[in-house]
């Protein structure tokens, strides 16, 4: 005889709807480890596609996912005749709202290096890549602009010749990849009052130079060649920062991401106790319901491992079933949030071990009351 199989057949509904309030909890918690992982993915999207195995900053800075960043673009040619560097490509990207049709659409303009870099590492899924160096973009699909749209962006009119998918920025923004020299233009951009007062303020209206700053030179090596030597000479300049591209991680998750990852531990831990909480308190009304029955096993002779076994299978039993239920309901909602959520395979696992620890936890409360029963209670 068990009494667990036997309580979750006589009380079903009850098992399913505690199963349903744990199974939210856990799709919850699932949902925020994956949100974080979304998150990260998107972060490091155009460090992992771009191939670059350096990236030259402004001095003392920590790079364009960190912090506001302007070099020199003419900074590319001298990155090119170092020894051992097989490419160079200057690195604009930057988030503007813009009144797109009747809507305020904000987007993070990610500028090409073109010709050299034509977005053929972009994944496509309609259109192609830029074939001319001026009014053609690459738009994510988040941005809703359909192929072969015009669309208005500062004094210039662009046409959306390719549609990519997951391409958006840390912040959720869909990316619009155009060439530099209209990233350029889109960046500098004001309005016809704005550049009057400059120019009076200025003692100069050259402003040539500004005009030609990017935020980063990427730097591709030649295989074989020795990235600490290359490194070295790039930083022997002295008016730049030199990064590699597990620096430039390691400083993007260190520094932009490490309070969101606080902020969603902290939320992982009070999901988790809730569920602890909530557990504990149905296999704690379960074993009352049950103390005649624990009585009188306790008469006939059954050892206080049998009932702490049942109590603890039973527990068991409501974590398996709402992990699962869990795990379903992630895999159907978190497809259609308006962020990344990647449900990752390692982290599904160390989840559903995290669950089953609490249910096991938050079977002691049915155990110890359970342990206090006497056999002399099943007169009562």
């Amino acid at each position: 005889m068990n009494l667990a199989w036997l309580d979750v057949k006589r009380h079903v509904f009850r098992f399913q709807l505690t199963g349903a309030g744990v199974g939210l909890l856990l799709c919850a918690m699932i949902g925020m480890v994956g949100l974080y992982r979304g998150v990260v993915y998107e972060a490091l999207l155009i460090i992992e596609n771009v191939g670059a195995d350096l990236w030259i900053t402004q001095g003392d800075r920590a790079g364009p996912f960190a912090e506001e960043s302007a070099i020199s673009g003419t900074l590319e040619r001298r990155a090119e005749g170092v020894p051992g560097v097989q490419w160079s490509r200057k690195f604009i990207q930057f988030n503007q709202q813009f009144q797109i049709g009747n809507r305020r659409l904000r987007m993070a303009i990610t500028g090409l290096d073109y010709p050299a870099d034509t977005g053929s590492w972009v994944p496509l899924i309609k259109g192609r890549g830029l074939y001319s160096g001026h009014y053609e973009a690459i738009a994510d699909r988040s941005l809703d602009l359909p192929l072969g749209a015009k669309i208005r962006i500062a004094r210039d009119d662009y046409t959306i010749v390719g549609i990519t998918s997951g391409q958006v920025d840390m912040a959720g923004d869909g990316i619009l990849f155009v060439t530099i020299l209209d990233a350029q233009s889109i960046r500098d951009a004001y309005t016809s009052e704005a550049v009057l007062l400059r120019r009076a303020a200025s003692d100069s209206d050259d402003t040539s130079d500004k005009k030609n700053e990017v935020a980063a030179v990427m730097v591709k090596l030649q295989p074989g060649a020795d990235l600490t030597q290359v490194r070295d000479v790039l930083r022997s300049w002295g008016d730049v920062e030199v990064y590699t591209r597990a620096e430039q991680e390691e400083i993007l998750l260190d520094s932009r991401l490490w309070r969101l990852r606080l902020q969603i531990l902290a939320f992982v831990v009070m999901t988790a106790q809730v569920t602890a909480i909530v557990v504990g308190l149905t296999i704690y009304t379960m074993t009352l319901e049950k103390i005649h029955e624990i009585a009188l096993l306790k008469l006939i002779g059954a050892r206080d491992r049998f009932i702490m076994l049942m109590i603890l299978q039973q527990a068991i039993l409501i974590g398996v079933v709402a992990f699962l239920g869990g795990l379903v309901l992630a895999h159907l909602f978190f497809p259609h949030f308006p962020r990344t959520v990647l449900i990752l395979r390692d982290d599904v696992m160390v989840e559903f071990v995290m669950a089953l620890l609490l249910c096991v936890v938050a079977s002691w409360f049915g155990i110890r009351r359970a342990m206090r029963v006497r056999a002399q209670d099943v007169l009562s």
